[in-house]
């Protein structure tokens, strides 16, 4: 099974290598454009942590992310304990149960990426996936002990749609809420914070499994997760990303999909120009004209 492991992964490094580009040719929006123009020395990557720190919506995010994510990774690693504490002999199924997790999450992340790109709606997106991922984990908590196991398939299912959905909408809000830092600095916070989370609450979770029992430790979790969404709640919609798209469209006086690809060195001969139709001269005043 390791080699297995081992031999998808040196195949996945070796296309990265060969396949994957530094960049696209052209930048993929003018946000990106704009922020592609910037003098390499100008970047700093320590000032441009501490400009997120200093950012309250920002901080607000990376601890309801770290505390989604950590609640996340704490019930997958504790899974399989507490499937066979209530369901002696199902080791099997503890499997299945997280491959249903897994699987659902994969679909739950392609739909909340679709949705947000279409609707736009960061703020109201994350807030109601934060609230169904708390009402699943209470479903689960509740449900787990219930003697039926196809009943914590299906709320593990659940679960894992909304609280995996939630990953691609708290990167996104993020790079929102943080234009024009890096993207790549303001994701590696999160995963900071969701990892420093995943910890505590591993630990957390595990002792009071010990001592008590796996639903007290699942509401633990519930507990988390109800912090997570008040907080949530008090995030700002400051979509600054957005709001550059706006005001570049306005200053170039073009819609976005009727322009050429903006470079580094783009001006404002890389919008098409409207071209105003030629005057129509009267043959008869010409004459009279002539006259």
């Amino acid at each position: 099974m390791f080699f297995m492991t081992a031999g998808v992964a040196t195949a996945l490094f070796i296309l990265v290598i060969i396949v994957f580009k530094e960049k696209p040719p052209h930048p993929p929006s003018r946000t990106q454009a704009l922020i592609q123009s910037r003098p390499t020395e100008e970047y700093s990557y320590v000032q441009s942590i501490l400009r997120l720190l200093r950012n309250a919506n920002f901080l607000l995010l990376m601890v309801t992310y770290g505390l989604n994510t950590g609640c996340f990774y704490a019930l997958s690693t504790l899974l399989n304990s507490m499937v066979i504490y209530h369901y002696p002999g199902e080791e099997v199924n503890a499997g299945r149960i997280g491959l249903t997790i897994i699987l659902s999450g994969m679909v739950g992340a392609l739909i909340s990426g679709i949705w947000l790109d279409r609707t736009k709606t960061y703020k109201q997106t994350t807030l109601v996936v934060y609230i169904m991922s708390f009402m699943g984990m209470i479903a689960y908590t509740f449900t787990l002990s219930l003697g039926h196991l196809w009943v914590v398939f299906v709320t593990a299912g659940i679960l894992g749609f909304f609280m995996t959905g939630y990953l691609p909408l708290g990167f996104e809000f993020a790079a929102e809420l943080t234009y024009p830092e890096s993207e790549g600095t303001s994701s590696g916070l999160l995963n900071v914070s969701a990892q420093i989370f995943g910890i505590a609450f591993t630990i957390g979770q595990g002792q009071i499994m010990d001592h008590f029992g796996p639903s007290e430790g699942n509401l633990l979790l519930c507990s988390f997760l109800f912090l997570g969404t008040i907080m949530t709640a008090f995030i700002k919609a400051d979509l600054r990303r957005q709001q550059a798209n706006l005001d570049n469209e306005q200053t170039w006086g073009c819609e976005p999909l009727s322009c050429a690809p903006l470079t580094p060195a783009s001006d404002v001969k890389s919008c098409p120009t409207k071209v105003m139709p030629e005057a129509h001269t009267d043959p008869i005043v010409l004459e009279e004209s002539k006259l």
